[in-house]
């Protein structure tokens, strides 16, 4: 992918689609890349929404289930994504970031065996990541996004992020805590800044058990423990990835004779090892 007049281009060359939005304001120079989801049935309707002068708002990008990109504004121009927002010392987000939507139902409800959106889709369990939100306590359900999605935005992140030197990637519900949620916990946020950022192999965060914690072959309840599990409070582990509130770890200790486990824990039993 490649950015000429502040307009994306695929990798076969082409422009991606371009549907241009009345909802946007002047010039800027973005400093941060913003994550939303867009709550909506369908990209299509998202975007037929942002079309539509009475929406007031707006994105620069829409990326649909299938990976395919729609561009609104150009990323040298303020969209309307952010709303009242504060990141640092920057506050009124939309001058300073480009904001990304990307098709996702967002938090979703029980609705006997199944899941709802609040705009009356059901989805299947499989379709689903149970976890509370890192702003919240309760638990909710969150509807996954597809490995087309993730990858289509680590291609247009990298993209963005060399050609207009950003500082960060960051989701609304960080630049606008308790007013927003997206994109949620199911969203890869610390693996995709990992990789945007720069960090080293050698540079990966060690963090301790602060209970007695399952570690299971997969990011979820549904996977099942692991030989060496429960891991006892006060152990190491390196952290090697994540999905939503997931950890995928290495542990740094020999657990039942063994020195080589690795698994999915969950990150609210972890704490940052302090520097020895």
């Amino acid at each position: 992918m490649k950015i000429l007049r502040h307009r994306l281009h695929l990798d076969n060359g082409e422009p991606c689609e371009y549907r241009k939005s009345p909802c946007h304001g002047g010039k800027m120079k973005p400093r941060l890349l913003v994550m939303h989801y867009t709550a909506s049935a369908s990209a299509e309707s998202c975007i037929n929404w942002f079309l539509n002068p009475q929406a007031k708002a707006s994105a620069h990008l829409v990326i649909a289930r299938d990976g395919s990109i729609t561009q609104l504004v150009p990323f040298d121009t303020v969209a309307w994504h952010a709303g009242a927002s504060r990141w640092n010392e920057l506050s009124g987000m939309n001058h300073h970031s480009i904001g990304i939507e990307l098709d996702n139902a967002g938090r979703l409800q029980p609705h006997g065996d199944r899941w709802r959106a609040w705009f009356g889709r059901d989805y299947h369990d499989d379709e689903v990541l149970v976890e509370h939100h890192k702003n919240e306590v309760e638990t909710s359900g969150w509807q996954l996004y597809t490995p087309e999605q993730i990858e289509a935005t680590m291609e247009v992140a990298q993209c963005l992020f060399v050609r207009y030197g950003l500082e960060d990637i960051v989701g609304h519900e960080d630049i606008s805590p308790g007013r927003k949620s997206d994109p949620g916990p199911a969203f890869p946020m610390g693996a995709l800044r990992a990789r945007l950022l720069g960090r080293q192999e050698d540079e990966l965060p060690v963090m301790r058990t602060i209970t007695g914690l399952h570690i299971r072959s997969g990011p979820g309840v549904m996977h099942p423990p692991m030989p060496g599990s429960p891991l006892p409070p006060g152990v190491p582990v390196e952290i090697m990835g994540e999905e939503g509130a997931w950890r995928r770890v290495s542990v740094l200790a020999n657990i039942n004779g063994m020195t080589d486990l690795e698994g999915w824990v969950h990150g609210r039993y972890l704490k940052q090892e302090k520097p020895g």
